[in-house]
């Protein structure tokens, strides 16, 4: 579908990558990954069509429609974020004006005439064609992809211009997603989603009928939506099978190998070269000299790019509070007549790490303020206990550094018992190397500024850390750093965080924060789903809001009955359909079983393969179940 062969790219005098061939598949589903600085933006770029190379070339299928999600960047107005959304359907929305033509032709013309009978086949074959391309569900395919992405239904009216930038990049991956390219080209697409919105994005993508490549420093998201991981190093473009946590697996066996080929060869280089000195002098040898020195000049040299070194940073041990950090009782809290929070009563003791969940909007930060007393309570008590003292991260605590200090120095009056070479690695873990490090404050992004502040209160934390999405601007390296220090904390945590990972591996508690209250769960983020879950059980699936159809539906639902062989029919395919799809999860079941127990490289690939495989025949399955299912509906 999409072909690179011996492609390069240079940016000035570095080299991102080159001799580069890679075959993108029709079904692909690719987490590009790679340090910052890589390439692997300019690589989308590339093959969005945004970039050229600089040497080599890329071959597109013909007619090939590709859709492309910057990290930033995308504005838009002059419509409702509905009327933006739809605007995709604008062909199938010109066969449904045909339709309504034909209608109203039909409605003034002698059903017995030659005019009617012709009107009534334009009609009937624009009719197929706007049901084969499910002209019929297009408002509901849009409702539902905002719905996912977070959009309540008091939103989709609004004009768009009245959105954060944040969300106007949500408006452009819904236009994305309702498009459905061949090729879909996604830059960080979960930077601007919370929890939830990222969680739908994952199923989404999950029953995707095309290709897409992902850019993403969410390891969890990687791990369940890709097949593939092509990694960006190196100068080179390298395909790996199965999701990131495979991809590291065989990263680490690959670099072993390398490692040693590299010793070998450096061992054969010193044989030759002991040979050449000792024999060179030699009239006898002289020959056999020269013949080593040519095989010398042969041997392609086998380089290994010095890994970044792995930070491991340790909070200063705070003094111990007491068993009770803080208490709310009964606690409301308004901004005007917008009641926030109701009779809110939660618990918070020494040693708990607590993400605080639910979906924007919901008041998480709302609660974090509070806790921090920066927002007064409405109503209730609040009760900071014994010893306590807090650090807060807020979104945008940028705006409290001092924008004239240099990165480094602010660093090590912050922390005068560290080194500066300690400090220095710190900076590093979050993107501030070499000089980087003598910049002064005010002039780093807001994003540089945000990532500073948060290296800043590594080193200087009290008991009780507040942090309002620590990990928004961090790559993987910086979140592990971060990550490993707050589980080694001695102190107690409250965070939110949209990163499903981050959650998982440093949650002991749940507060999800939801209609007015908040409720607490045991567990990390993986045993809240569970507990929901489990709550859910018994209740009755509530239906869903059906979206007005075209009025042309409703004038043609009449002539739309299935006769009962046909029923027939399709309930046997229906029977089928089902049978298969059980008996290839099962396939697919014990295939990933068998994944779990590694053997080689080789093997795993092959697995991996094998299910890949499986996957999509039931993919297919599934869309044919699913078409199937429509008719007998």
């Amino acid at each position: 579908m999409i072909q690179l062969t011996k492609a390069a790219k240079r940016f000035g005098p570095k080299v991102l990558f080159e001799d580069v061939n890679w075959l993108i598949g029709p079904r692909d589903r690719i987490g590009l990954v790679g340090a910052n600085g890589t390439g692997k933006s300019t690589l989308m770029k590339i093959l969005a069509g945004l970039e050229q190379l600089d040497g080599g070339e890329i071959v597109r299928m013909k007619s090939m429609r590709l859709g492309y999600l910057p990290q930033d960047g995308l504005r838009m107005a002059g419509r409702s974020v509905f009327a933006e959304c739809i605007s995709v359907f604008e062909p199938l929305r010109q066969i449904e004006r045909d339709m309504e033509a034909a209608l109203a032709s039909m409605s003034e013309l002698d059903p017995a005439g030659e005019a009617y009978a012709q009107a009534a086949e334009r009609f009937s074959r624009l009719d197929a064609e706007f049901r084969a391309k499910e002209g019929y569900t297009i408002e509901m395919q849009v409702g539902t992809i905002l719905t996912g992405l977070g959009f309540s239904k008091d939103d989709w009216n609004k004009p768009c211009e009245e959105f954060s930038g944040g969300w106007q990049m949500r408006i452009a991956l819904a236009k994305l997603l309702l498009e459905k390219p061949e090729a879909l080209l996604l830059d960080e697409p979960t930077n601007h989603l919370d929890l939830e919105a990222r969680n739908w994005l994952e199923q989404y993508l999950l029953d995707y009928p095309n290709a897409f490549i992902l850019i993403s420093h969410d390891r969890y998201f990687l791990d369940v939506t890709v097949a593939k991981i092509v990694e960006v190093w190196n100068r080179k473009v390298t395909v790996f099978s199965g999701n990131y946590t495979h991809y590291q697996r065989q990263k680490e066996e690959r670099l072993e190998q390398m490692r040693a080929a590299q010793r070998n060869q450096l061992e054969r280089v010193a044989q030759i070269e002991a040979f050449v000195d000792r024999f060179r002098a030699k009239a006898t040898k002289a020959k056999q000299a020269q013949s080593r020195l040519k095989e010398l000049d042969k041997i392609e040299v086998i380089e290994i790019p010095e890994e970044e070194p792995i930070i491991h940073f340790r909070f200063p041990t705070p003094k111990p509070s007491g068993r009770v950090v803080a208490e709310f009782r009964d606690v409301a809290k308004s901004y005007g007549s917008k009641r926030v929070f109701e009779h809110v009563n939660l618990t918070i003791e020494r040693g708990d790490r607590i993400a605080l969940v639910g979906h924007n909007g919901a008041g998480k930060s709302t609660l974090i303020k509070l806790l921090t007393g920066l927002e007064g309570l409405s109503a209730g008590e609040y009760k900071l206990g014994h010893n306590v003292e807090f650090d807060y991260f807020a979104q945008d605590q940028y705006k409290a550094l001092d924008p004239e200090a240099e990165i480094l120095d602010d660093l090590c009056a912050a922390a005068p018992r560290a080194t500066a070479t300690e400090l220095r690695g710190l900076l590093g873990c979050f993107l501030f190397r070499e000089d980087d490090v003598f910049k002064k404050i005010g002039v780093l992004s807001g994003g540089e500024r945000n990532r500073y502040a948060l290296c800043k209160l590594l080193t200087q934390p009290s008991n009780f850390v507040l942090l309002d999405e620590p990990t928004n601007h961090l790559d993987m390296r910086a979140k592990e750093v971060l990550l490993e220090a707050l589980k080694g904390y001695e102190g107690t945590v409250v965070f939110v965080s949209h990163d499903r990972y981050f959650i998982d591996q440093l949650a002991t508690k749940v507060f999800e924060v939801a209609g007015g209250t908040v409720t607490a769960y045991p567990g990390n983020y993986e045993e809240f789903l569970r507990a929901k879950a489990r709550q859910q059980e018994p209740e009755a699936a509530a239906p869903v809001a059906a979206v007005k159809a075209p009025a042309a539906e409703d004038k043609t639902a009449a002539c739309r009955r299935m006769n009962p062989m046909k029923q027939q029919q399709l309930e046997k395919r229906l029977g089928e359909l089902e049978a298969d799809i059980a008996r290839r999860e099962a396939t697919v079941a014990e295939l990933e079983a068998q994944l779990s127990n590694y053997r080689s490289a080789e093997e795993s690939q092959r697995l991996a393969t094998a299910a890949a495989t499986e996957r999509e025949s039931i993919d297919q399955l599934m869309r044919e179940w699913e078409e199937v299912s429509e008719q007998l509906n």
